[in-house]
């Protein structure tokens, strides 16, 4: 039994080992001149600096680029949970066969990859004269991110007893009512869930903001680094200090919610 826990332990230091390595590099020469970079780049920067971090932030324009992806994620997730959470309250309540096809359709939803609707997607967007803003891409994601939260809050919703939102009916409320002051507060778990890893997906999206908005001077911070990565790719420290800082502020709103990402699929499964 002894032997066994102490071949996982190495086993599970092995796994982290390679998982944190590559971070580990990614921050190691962000933190290195170009001598120390050139002379031992995997050792610990000695000494570190930030010079690469204030290049890398004035060369590749982070600063409008960080506030159109933090416009774009916040606005898509404020939709995707208003009426993803207002979907799937149908939907896990009303058993008729029309909540049943509509749940389906859904799921089709996620099956299928929205690559294959690409180009039509493209054309309604160009037609709504949305190409190259912000209000396009919020649409996208929110259409596109739909179907797997409503698969994400429909599971947690119907893990919760009837008996809540009933004594507010009983009480006179409206199923509006019940659900915005009674369900709603209830489903924190999933909401952490729902935002974190939407907020992943929508800010790490390189391809869709490439398409609808490269050139438009409303890039998100993907496309900023990637087009600076071009441009800086022979300097490795300026390269590395530009993806730390793009990848800095998801990277922190996933360490802040991460404990409900677990907490809500548990309750969702468990239901």
């Amino acid at each position: 039994m002894i032997r066994r826990t102490f071949l996982l332990e190495i086993v599970m230091i092995a796994v982290a080992v390679a998982f944190l390595f590559p971070v580990y590099t990614l921050v190691s020469l962000a933190l290195k001149d170009p001598a120390q970079i050139s002379r031992a780049p995997l050792a610990p920067p000695d000494p570190p600096t930030l010079d690469n971090f204030a290049t890398a932030w004035s060369a590749a324009a982070l600063g409008p680029s960080l506030v159109n992806s933090t416009v774009i994620t916040v606005t898509s997730l404020v939709a995707l949970i208003a009426l993803g959470s207002f979907a799937s309250y149908f939907l896990a309540r009303v058993r008729t066969r029309l909540g049943y096809g509509l749940y389906v359709l859904f799921l089709l939803g996620i099956v299928l990859p929205f690559q294959l609707g690409m180009i039509p997607l493209y054309r309604l967007v160009t037609d709504l004269g949305l190409i190259g803003t912000h209000a396009g891409m919020i649409l996208f994601y929110t259409g596109i991110q739909l179907p797997f939260t409503v698969f994400l809050y429909t599971g947690f919703i119907r893990a919760l007893p009837r008996e809540y939102a009933a004594a507010a009916q009983i009480d006179g409320a409206g199923h509006l009512t019940a659900f915005t002051r009674v369900v709603f507060p209830l489903l924190r778990p999933i909401t952490g869930t729902v935002l974190i890893l939407n907020a992943v997906f929508i800010w790490n999206d390189f391809f869709t903001p490439l398409v609808y908005l490269g050139g438009s001077g409303y890039e998100t911070v993907p496309v900023s680094v990637f087009a600076y990565v071009g441009q800086y790719v022979s300097q490795h420290g300026l390269v590395f200090a530009g993806l730390v800082l793009g990848a800095l502020p998801i990277v922190a709103v996933f360490l802040a919610l991460q404990r409900y990402v677990i907490k809500g699929f548990a309750s969702g499964l468990k239901g």
